[in-house]
């Protein structure tokens, strides 16, 4: 270590000697005020002390030069307030003082002021702002180019999935009390309503004794109902009434001179029923209500359709016609204004697949998807399995929940029940062994419920098979195909060949080209999965269907 020598001394005034002096009392005494002074000063909150300049002059004390025998005295004022440092630094012409203080907030700022810094702080702000702007027009620029969602349209109930008719109570479940218990399986087909009944007292062909608001003894009573509703409601199933006036005679409003008295008390029944619950109303033959007391008709429309406070267009007007071509039934649903009509137009009788596609064209064209209901088959007319045959029962299930509209089944239908008798029973399954044929049988409706059961779901849950645009693809006697397309969702083409025999190929109509279908889509479900399983890559050039097979095909939506 060097021999160097440093002296650091406390001075109470600038300018004093170094050497300690002996100093009068009253010196002595003002010397012990400014002690307290500085100690009051050491005291100062934590405000006034970043007021207080940063000092550094012992480090630079430390680094100065020194020479042997010269002396370095650092004085740090009492008299300064901002506590500033003093160096005493000899050089050749004596002793040189240096003051050294810290910047307080003040001084700073007028360092920010200055001119390199403002130019600094303003090309930092242009920088930022610069790459602000690029982000904001980026993302505006992906907002724009971005394909537009289609709003959804204002459906109801009716429109979310199918319909399911229990036209007899008695041969489905027994009475009112056995069909609430059965909710649990109905409910299992993802169905959104059921349509129940006729079930009030109407002995055929007596309008006298017509009583709309007393349940058939034969059905059960209407706590037995109510208990009913409330059971259905908490599944989510809406409950639909078919009061179809005389529904075991041969005209389902008696005769002419009857229909003005008979919806007359039909008026006060849809406000009875309704309050007890009930989702809706079905009627058979509103053609001729309709134009016969077309004034009562009215009213019978606004019972039913104009809701409640609690319930607001909630409720729907199923109506019934025996009408086949496509022309009367859309005349129907203009004149009617029932929110639903249900209708003979896909029976097969003398019908091929080009009348079939004009049929549905036509309606389609006329009043879009959210007003049409497909069904094959009903109370008057039997069930699917016994009008198509049961090899071709998954077929038409496919075909009617894949159709613009609401599609409607009787009970039975989903496991390809056949009529013996005009309202046959109900098949459950059960715990017991079978053998033989009737365990082949019942692997069989266990097969087509499950086949049902799938094609609900994906109607129920897909927009584009619930209120997608519908594109014909096929003209053809024997052939029919489809697209089904709802915005940026998978689209659907259904195809089938209604052929006896021979296998057809199938030759599509190009769609439109902002739809048209890939060259590859995807199998969704097929009535011959050996041939189209399930999740199998098909290439649409070489797609071919055997006689009364029937495919759902998917593909995504191209971006």
């Amino acid at each position: 270590m060097n021999t160097e020598e440093t002296n650091v001394e406390m001075k109470d005034a600038p300018g004093r000697d170094a050497e300690p002096k002996e100093e009068p009392k009253e010196e002595a005494a003002a010397d012990a005020d400014a002690t307290e002074a500085d100690v009051s000063e050491a005291d100062l909150d934590q405000e006034e002390q970043e007021k207080q300049p940063m000092t550094g002059g012992g480090d630079r004390a430390a680094d100065a030069p020194s020479a042997s025998e010269e002396e370095v005295t650092v004085t740090v004022s009492a008299a300064e307030k901002n506590g500033s440092v003093k160096l005493k630094i000899p050089d050749e012409d004596g002793a040189q003082e240096v003051k050294f203080t810290g910047l307080n907030k003040e001084e700073l700022l007028r360092v920010a002021g200055t001119p390199g810094w403002v130019r600094t702080r303003w090309a930092l702000l242009v920088v930022f702002w610069l790459g602000w702007c690029g982000m904001l027009g980026g993302a505006v620029l992906i907002i724009i180019r971005a394909p537009r969602c289609r709003d959804l349209p204002p459906t109801n109930w009716w429109n979310d999935g199918p319909l399911y008719q229990v036209g007899d109570v008695p041969a489905f479940s027994g009475d009112l009390k056995g069909l609430e218990q059965k909710l649990d399986s109905v409910s299992q087909l993802k169905v959104k309503g059921l349509v129940v009944g006729p079930i009030h007292v109407a002995p055929p062909n007596e309008a006298m004794n017509l009583k709309f608001e007393e349940i058939s003894s034969e059905v059960g009573n209407l706590e037995q109902f109510k208990s009913f509703v409330k059971a259905a409601h908490k599944k989510g199933i809406s409950v639909v009434l078919d009061l179809t006036p005389n529904y075991r005679g041969y005209e389902p409003w008696f005769s002419n001179g009857s229909v003005t008295n008979v919806a007359e008390r039909l008026k006060s029944a849809l406000v009875f029923w309704l309050s007890e619950g009930v989702d809706g109303v079905q009627l058979s033959g509103v053609e001729r209500v309709a134009s016969v007391v077309p004034s009562l008709w009215a009213d019978i429309q606004a019972i039913v359709q104009n809701g409640t406070n609690e319930r607001p267009s909630s409720r729907v007007l199923i109506g019934v016609t025996d009408r086949s071509s496509a022309e009367d039934v859309s005349s129907l649903l203009s004149t009617t204004g029932v929110n639903l009509l249900v209708s003979n137009v896909l029976l097969p009788r003398n019908k091929d697949a080009t009348e079939r596609a004009q049929s549905i064209q036509r309606l389609y064209s006329s009043h879009g998807p959210l007003k049409l209901a497909w069904s094959i088959g009903g109370r008057a007319q039997g069930h699917l399995a016994s009008l198509v045959g049961r090899a071709r029962v998954n077929l038409n299930q496919l075909l009617l929940m894949t159709l613009p509209g609401t599609p409607v089944f009787n009970y039975g239908d989903e496991i390809g029940l056949v009529d013996e008798g005009k309202f046959p029973k109900m098949l459950w399954d059960s715990d017991e062994e079978l053998n033989g044929t009737l365990q082949e049988d019942r692997a069989e409706r266990l097969s087509c419920r499950r086949f049902f059961q799938t094609l609900s779901e994906l109607r129920v849950k897909d927009r584009s098979l619930r209120f997608g645009d519908f594109h014909l693809l096929s003209n053809s006697s024997s052939f029919l195909a489809y697209l089904r397309v709802w915005d940026q969702n998978d689209r659907y083409l259904a195809a089938f060949n209604w052929a006896e025999e021979e296998e057809e190929e199938v030759v599509l109509t190009p769609p439109p080209s902002d739809v048209a279908p890939p060259r590859y889509v995807t199998v969704v479900l097929s009535t011959n999965s050996s041939v189209l399983p399930r999740d199998a890559s098909v290439d649409l050039t070489k797609l071919k269907l055997g006689p009364g097979q029937a495919a759902l095909l998917k593909f995504p939506y191209p971006g």
